[in-house]
């Protein structure tokens, strides 16, 4: 069984905070697959509170409709597994937050759930910021149920940081 929360995630974590506070952005997450671990992975830091505003579980497709205004029809057509449906989740997460950014997750993390064309551990990713066209990711990983929460948390982390943008300049140099 992978750890759902290990010290690599947790730099990967405090790292991006780091980042985003230096930017002075905010950020919520919208998360159904990894159940509010990305928000653990974030607020196991301290001065997490300083960035992370909000944290949507929205397991169910009821819950990504009232919580986040992803459409019904959208649902209904695509699916809560699918590009349009998380960016719709990132969106409605900085549109209720008042984040500056916001990621989402939605797969299948098993072990049961696949349809076709939709197999265990394919997991969709939305990261909006307030100004600028929503990013949207997909993969399918491997492993197991944890195995794949797991990465998933740590997915979420990297495109967050590509997000956010480059770094700003250094001045001292």
């Amino acid at each position: 069984m992978t750890t759902l929360l290990d010290a690599e995630t947790l730099e990967q974590a405090a790292s991006l905070l780091q980042a985003l506070q230096a930017r002075k952005l905010t950020l919520a997450t919208a998360e159904s697959c990894t159940g509010g671990l990305v928000s653990a992975a974030l607020t196991a830091i301290p001065g997490s509170s300083a960035t992370l505003l909000a944290g949507y579980v929205t397991y169910s497709n009821e819950a990504k409709q009232r919580m986040l205004g992803v459409p019904e029809a959208m649902l209904a057509e695509f699916g809560a597994v699918s590009e349009p449906v998380a960016r719709a989740m990132a969106e409605g997460a900085l549109r209720d937050s008042g984040a500056d950014l916001a990621v989402s997750i939605t797969g299948i993390a098993g072990p049961g759930g696949a349809t076709p064309g939709k197999p265990v551990g394919l997991v969709h990713f939305g990261a909006a910021r307030r100004g600028a066209t929503t990013l949207a990711r997909h993969c399918v990983l491997p492993g197991d149920r944890s195995g794949v929460r797991a990465a998933s948390v740590a997915m979420a982390l990297r495109l967050l940081r590509e997000a956010a943008g480059p770094a700003p300049a250094n001045d001292a140099g």
